[in-house]
């Protein structure tokens, strides 16, 4: 379900895709059942087309990938984790508009 620029990622793949990453990662954990992560959807593709070369954004299905969302203590989606050289750099739970993504966005980035 992830859409153009947006890179799907599995437990399997999440060391590699995320924690190796040379650029700043964006991590969606969503779900096919959640309605604002439907929402928040558009906006996630939105970042991912206007910062591509700039920053990696992926999609992790918490139903499908259970450790991952562990790993950092999501319990609540959607959550997006902002990702600087392995380590979460900031952390934002819910449905938020693209104004307020785009702020996490510079911050990462920066």
């Amino acid at each position: 379900m992830a859409g153009a620029g947006v890179l799907e990622v599995t437990d399997a793949t999440f060391e590699q895709e995320v924690l190796q990453s040379e650029q700043p990662v964006l991590v969606d954990f969503w779900a096919v059942w959640c309605g604002p992560c439907k929402a928040i959807g558009p906006v996630v593709e939105s970042l991912a087309a206007t910062y591509a070369g700039k920053l990696k954004v992926a999609k992790v299905n918490v139903d499908q990938n259970a450790a991952s969302p562990s790993r950092y203590g999501i319990r609540g989606i959607p959550t997006l984790l902002f990702f600087k050289g392995g380590k979460v750099v900031e952390q934002i739970v819910g449905f938020k508009s693209q104004e307020e993504l785009e702020a996490a966005v510079q911050r990462a980035i920066a």
